[in-house]
């Protein structure tokens, strides 16, 4: 049985409170606070001041070499002292540069400089190891070792050249994850990893395209992302001139204000960039949220100029050098001969009344009556049981819902869409405020006008709601207040709801 006096100097050893002192700042620096980087920052200086003041009270000094009349025991306990604190003053070191890596909110445009800083911390550490522990000659390993690094530079070169690249882009950050790149040899893509090596790029068509860093340097790269992700666009359209371009140019303006996926905090412009005896061609610019929505952007804005110039009773012109067709034009809503009215043109475009036969929607296109609303008039409020259906015929409404003091825009309509279609066959109140923000001319479609075909052909209930149960189910969706599944439950309840209206 070990007796006071030897428990006493097992405890007092200062070989044994280093290696307490040791193993504790380790258990709990790399065990209990892993993933904790800045407490585990606290706790190794923590510890570490603590090995360093321990070393220094017992006169081992770990910058210094050893005791040369010590025993070949003592300097062996001493050496692994000593590595004990340069591994963790290492660490000490490392954790620093971690935390504030982190603390720089760019941990991985920054992961190329902080593995380069802590590869020179351990080379740091290695080479104090040799100088203070086994006394050897750093100078002289330095030297032979650069003849190594020299050859192994050269068998390297491409990969090096890679890496240092790496790092200088990392510092100048041309560029960032997330962001769309395109090169100068016309190679394209979105950044989604940067390593020592090679920037990953993923393309258009959802490929990986693996870009060495040397040659990234060298390329002339356009950032498509900064210095912000908003993204311009740029359309053409060309019209015969049978109106002045300033008429036109009002109508593209509608286009644009209309448009749902342009950013509205930005200045659009539209402007007649060439005016000949053929056409007239406008150019509109706006922007989007990002590139991602250019396509979608595009689609929209096409459609949107193909119905606000069909209502302004513009023409497309062919194309710049292509055979001209003469088309005539017409600003009154009575039809040329073989044509059909207004009303009953805008009930075939709307997919709502697409089951209709002809004689219906021409029986339905005699109720329909003309209305007109100034810019800023209001067509309805939010909550109201609209009873008639106004299909707009030229202009621009929005979409406002309040919920107390916040204000957000559902939407914007154009020529062709509709709105009121939930009072008209359900009683439902509109889900916001909408108000004209350009002259708008709509066509209305009543109750009593939809009454007479109902009660002729009560089928006409079935196929309105669900159409009408999809169209709820888009818009529910676009809004996140649901996943869209459930446009078979509804068409019950809206088929009710008509029959019930209608008195079916």
């Amino acid at each position: 049985m070990l007796n006071h006096t030897a428990i006493i100097n097992v405890v007092t050893d200062p070989f044994v409170q280093t290696g307490v002192v040791a193993a504790v700042g380790a258990w709990v620096t790399r065990v209990l606070l892993r993933g904790h980087p800045t407490r585990r920052l606290v706790g190794q200086l923590v510890f570490f001041l603590a090995l360093t003041v321990l070393l220094l009270y017992h006169a081992i000094v770990p910058y210094e070499p050893g005791p040369a009349n010590a025993s070949t025991l003592q300097r062996v306990f001493i050496g692994i002292a000593k590595v004990i604190w340069w591994t963790n003053a290492a660490w000490s070191l490392i954790s620093l540069v971690r935390v504030f890596l982190i603390f720089e909110r760019q941990p991985r445009q920054g992961r190329l400089l902080q593995d380069l800083v802590v590869g020179i911390i351990y080379v740091g550490a290695i080479l104090s190891v040799v100088a203070y522990v086994f006394n050897a000659p750093v100078g002289t390993l330095i030297a032979t070792s650069g003849a190594v690094a020299i050859m192994l530079g050269l068998a390297l070169q491409s990969t090096l050249g890679d890496v240092f690249s790496g790092i200088a882009l990392n510092l100048a950050r041309p560029y960032g994850i997330g962001d769309w790149l395109v090169l100068s040899n016309g190679i394209e893509g979105k950044v989604i990893e940067t390593n020592w090596r090679a920037t990953h790029l993923l393309s258009g068509a959802n490929d990986l395209v693996v870009v060495p860093n040397s040659d990234l340097a060298k390329a002339r790269l356009t950032n498509l992302s900064s210095p912000e992700r908003s993204h311009g666009v740029t359309l053409t359209a060309r019209f015969r001139p049978t109106a002045p371009p300033s008429t036109m140019v009002d109508v593209m303006r509608s286009v644009l204000l209309s448009s749902n996926s342009r950013l509205t905090d930005r200045e659009s412009t539209v402007e007649v960039v060439s005016l000949d005896a053929s056409a007239i061609e406008l150019e509109l610019s706006f922007r989007v949220e990002d590139l991602a929505a250019v396509a979608k952007a595009k689609s929209e804005v096409f459609d949107l100029i193909y119905r606000h110039a069909k209502a302004a009773g513009l023409t497309l012109s062919s194309p710049s050098g292509g055979v001209a067709v003469a088309v005539a034009a017409s600003h009154a809503d009575e039809p040329l001969p073989g044509q059909h009215t207004t009303p009953r043109r805008l009930l075939d475009a709307i997919a709502l009344f697409a089951s209709m036969t002809e004689d219906e929607k021409e029986a339905l296109a005699s109720t329909m009556s003309r209305r007109t609303f100034r810019k800023g008039e209001v067509l309805a409020e939010q909550g109201a049981v609209l009873s008639s259906l106004m299909i707009i015929r030229s202009g621009v409404v929005t979409v406002i819902r309040r919920d107390g003091l916040r204000e957000t825009e559902l939407g914007r309509l154009a020529p062709g869409d509709f709105l009121g279609e939930g009072g008209l066959l359900t009683g439902s109140g509109e889900l916001g405020t909408i108000q004209a923000l350009t002259l708008v001319v709509t066509y209305e479609i009543t109750q009593q006008g939809l009454a007479p075909l109902m009660q002729d052909r009560p089928a006409i209930a079935d196929e309105l709601a669900s159409l009408l149960s999809k169209r709820n189910a888009h818009e529910q969706l676009r809004l996140g207040q649901s996943d869209g599944s459930v446009v078979a439950k509804a068409v019950p309840t809206l088929r009710a709801r008509i029959r019930h209206l209608f008195d079916l």
